[in-house]
């Protein structure tokens, strides 16, 4: 994100101030003064347009949300085979990971300070896993998994746990890791028919 005051509507301004703010210091940490003062507009402007800050986080992720799903629809798009495709999910990430300034999954992130309790952070997270779920579901059946809810389960796993180890300290290995985790799972589901002769190469980390 670009550093300093955002411009645009008053929305606008107050989504670009909390995605900046929420994502790289936490949501609870970033008080509303804070981002009243990074977007420049009044307390009432905010309360007027989300009507409390449990709503500005529900907007954040769910811009977060959106943009993420756009992400990895556009990386699997023009992409045939459905090993290829789940592949392409994983290498996306390993890409996110290695642009630099990653500060961890924005959904696992917000949940972990949310009380457990129903919450806006939990809601958009919960409908963001299931459509991964059922996207990692829906290609590990064409794929030829024998039992694709299982294969999605796995995969989910692997790129929540890929998530956290990026931000630790792993960085692109946690990520490449994972990658390697799911084409081993990929062979293992696989049904009798699939061609495993067709493996994508194993990515490397970049060399700098």
């Amino acid at each position: 994100m670009v550093e300093g005051k955002p411009l645009g509507s008053v929305r606008e301004r107050l989504l670009q101030a909390a995605d900046d703010l929420f994502y790289r210091e936490g949501v609870n940490t970033v008080g509303i003064e804070r981002i009243l003062e990074r977007a420049g507009v009044a307390k009432a402007s905010l309360y007027s347009t989300f009507g409390s800050k449990d709503e500005l986080v529900r907007a954040y992720l769910e811009t977060r949300s959106r943009e993420l799903r756009a992400r990895i629809e556009k990386r699997i798009a023009g992409v045939d085979d459905p090993r290829e495709r789940i592949l392409a999910v994983f290498d996306g990430f390993v890409d996110r990971v290695e642009e630099g300034s990653y500060y961890g999954c924005p959904f696992v992130r917000a949940c972990a300070e949310a009380p457990p309790a129903p919450n806006p952070a939990r809601d958009v997270s919960e409908a963001f896993r299931t459509w991964r779920h059922d996207l990692f579901a829906r290609l590990a059946k064409e794929a030829g998994s024998h039992d694709p809810d299982t294969s999605a389960r796995q995969m989910s796993i692997l790129y929540d746990g890929a998530a956290v180890g990026a931000s630790m300290h792993d960085g692109p290995a946690a990520a490449l890791a994972a990658r390697e985790a799911v084409e081993r799972l990929l062979d293992d589901h696989a049904g009798p028919s699939t061609n495993r002769k067709k493996r994508a190469p194993t990515r490397k980390a970049r060399t700098k």
